[in-house]
């Protein structure tokens, strides 16, 4: 994803202009030789050298440091879903704190857009009566959609912030952002049993798969009794790795869509 476009300039151009000259240049020599530099054409030629000198280090440092922000992630998701744990492809942040994974739990769990996701979840529960202690109507869909977003801060702070502080895990997802669709999309998908520790190390994600894990189980705390099942624990918990793997995955590519869609403005 993260191309970095570089452009040769003027090198043809002044090769031309060197030959045509170079002619004028001999006739004018013996002329010139008993005669000193211009100070002018001196200073202007160091200046010229400076500059360039200047230009091309700083372009060296673009080149190295950071991606152009079109194929950069952004802090929202069109505007709205936040992307606030995703880093830019090539791009190395300082390491994550205790504070750092309690924060973007929180930001998951109680931003604006968090009350979408579980109020889609709920109308889907109440159409196919997935739970039929709650019901239908208005108190039914009522019932539905708190106990969905309580399932959803409770797996945000279980994955994000309660297992990876006991081991000491990052919880940010790292951009690759080069390779084909396949490559990509693989690597995406991999994100969910591989994740990086706090040193930086590549290492097995249980943050993800225990604290999945530890949300479906805690979420049988409120659930009528009927639905406290081995079955419906482990439905919740595949489904809590599904929508974080597609997460993942669309993390991946939302710079290419934003790019492509917007020109890199969508925020």
């Amino acid at each position: 994803m993260m191309k970095i476009f570089g452009s040769s300039l003027a090198c043809g151009t002044m090769a031309l202009v060197v030959g045509s000259c170079s002619g004028f240049a001999a006739a004018q020599q013996v002329a010139s030789a008993t005669l000193p530099d211009a100070p002018g054409s001196v200073m202007m030629s160091a200046g010229t050298s400076s500059s360039s000198s200047s230009m091309t280090s700083e372009d060296d440092q673009t080149t190295a440091g950071q991606a152009p922000h079109q194929d950069r992630q952004t802090k929202r998701i069109l505007g709205i879903i936040p992307n606030f744990r995703a880093v830019s492809a090539d791009e190395h942040p300082p390491a994550q704190t205790v504070g750092d994974k309690f924060k973007t739990a929180s930001e998951d769990s109680f931003d604006y857009s968090s009350l979408l996701l579980p109020a889609v979840v709920a109308g889907y529960g109440q159409a196919t009566n997935q739970t039929p202690e709650f019901h239908q109507g208005a108190k039914g869909y009522a019932r539905y959609y708190w106990h969905s977003y309580v399932d959803q801060a409770v797996e945000n702070y279980s994955v994000e912030f309660i297992v990876p502080a006991l081991t000491h895990e990052d919880t940010r997802y790292y951009t690759l952002g080069h390779g084909g669709f396949v490559k990509r999309a693989g690597y995406s998908l991999s994100r969910i049993v591989i994740t990086r520790n706090d040193k930086g190390t590549d290492t097995f994600n249980i943050s993800e798969v225990l604290g999945a894990g530890m949300g479906a189980g805690i979420s049988n705390l409120y659930y009528p009794t009927p639905e406290r099942t081995f079955k419906n624990t482990g439905d919740k918990w595949g489904t809590n790795v599904g929508i974080d793997a597609a997460t993942f995955m669309f993390k991946e590519f939302w710079p290419d869509i934003n790019h492509a869609l917007f020109h890199g403005h969508a925020q």
